[in-house]
């Protein structure tokens, strides 16, 4: 039998879906309510409205022209809800054809293109490091909550990369024996991602991780902002962050006590655990939200899943700004501001610079460090909390 490789024009009638899907979701008078709305895209109809706005605005491919007979094409609207439904349910690419009236490919390129949009369009705002400002409300935030100084929950989730090549198959696979792709997060109370570090292959552990990754390396050259806080009597120049066990034990990292053996580090441990669930809560709310997250990813190139990976955080970020009570939410981002200030005023020499950040480093490794900040921590938050132990 001899295969025909003539290419066959399936006649979807795109204008028909573009109807069906406006009266759906953004007519006046819409056949699905907000709610629905809201399951379905993930986030509010205002919120998709302005991202779609913007959107079209700064990339020519997701406004609508007509092609060279004169047939229009598809409209702004059902590109970005092909790739929304993408992200939010990681369906395969023909899976929406039917209701969108979108082919594969044109869903697939949507999609890359949707993320690489999303990064250039809101990668400043939503993936920034915390100002200064954001540092004194995290500060004021932690501290309530019994854990002075601390900026956030660190920890790592990776994601199981179905189609990675061969070749690279050994350097991708985790000790769980599939090939993945590894994310580094802190993670607020409120849910906010403040650091996202994507890309190290899935055999390189949260210590591995943590080397390469540039939220200690920022510390190290003196680009993040100052923190100075006070804790049971001793001062400290370095914020923390908190950790599961497989950490070092460096000055910016608070881990549990694993065998706790009297009421004060059994408190201290509970509430560490307990906070330190921060960043799980994350990794999990990111998963529910976007699917295409939670199940194994099926594109070739680790530069699109980056781009993917760094879209679904944005756009979990806008989410949770949007959806703060009126009034509510504290971080004011100011386009004009540095994500950070550098500490040093008047660089005199290479070597001076060097010498400083080898100090820096020598700080943060600083094992005694470690546990004099811990110790005093087990002593705040007994004093603070042990009475309902």
């Amino acid at each position: 039998m001899k295969w025909s490789h003539t290419r066959i024009k399936i006649p979807r009638n795109r204008e028909a879906g573009d109807i069906l899907l406006w009266n759906d979701y953004f007519s006046d008078n819409p056949t699905y309510p907000a709610n629905i709305f809201r399951r379905r895209f993930r986030m509010r109809r205002e919120l998709f409205n302005r991202i779609l706005a913007d959107v079209v605005s700064r990339n020519p491919y997701f406004a609508q022209k007509r092609d060279a007979c004169g047939i229009l094409g598809l409209s702004p609207h059902q590109k970005v809800t092909a790739a929304i439904r993408m992200l939010a349910y990681g369906c395969a690419a023909d899976a929406i054809d039917e209701y969108l009236r979108i082919g594969e490919t044109t869903v697939l390129e949507a999609t890359r293109r949707f993320c690489k949009t999303i990064v250039v369009l809101y990668g400043k705002e939503y993936l920034r490091s915390p100002t200064a400002g954001d540092v004194e409300l995290l500060l004021k935030e932690n501290k309530d909550r019994g854990f002075t100084g601390m900026l956030g929950s660190v920890d790592c989730m990776h994601w199981k990369w179905d189609r990675c090549p061969s070749a690279e198959s050994g350097v991708y696979t985790a000790y769980k024996g599939s090939e993945s792709i590894v994310l580094e997060a802190v993670v607020s109370h409120d849910l906010w991602f403040w650091h996202a570090f994507f890309g190290m292959p899935g055999s390189c552990n949260d210590i591995n991780v943590m080397n390469r990754s540039y939220i200690f390396r920022k510390l190290i050259n003196g680009k993040t902002p100052p923190v100075n806080f006070e804790v049971n009597g001793h001062a400290y120049d370095m914020g923390y962050y908190l950790g599961d066990g497989i950490y070092p034990q460096i000055a910016t990292i608070v881990m549990a006590i694993k065998q706790p053996d009297t009421p004060k580090k059994y408190k201290f441990s509970s509430m560490q655990e307990g906070a330190r669930k921060d960043v799980e809560r994350g990794f999990g709310v990111l998963q529910q939200q976007f699917a295409i997250v939670k199940q194994p990813a099926r594109m070739w190139n680790p530069d699109v899943l980056a781009y993917i990976m760094k879209t679904v955080i944005i756009l979990h970020n806008m989410i949770v700004e949007d959806e703060c009570l009126p009034g509510d939410w504290p971080h004011e981002y100011d386009s004009r501001s540095r994500s950070a200030p550098v500490n040093i005023s008047r660089v005199g020499t290479e070597e001076l610079s060097r010498m400083r950040a080898a100090h820096r480093r020598h700080a943060i490794h600083n094992k005694e460090t470690h546990f004099r900040l811990r110790q005093d921590l087990i002593e705040h938050i007994w004093s603070n909390f042990g009475d309902n132990y």
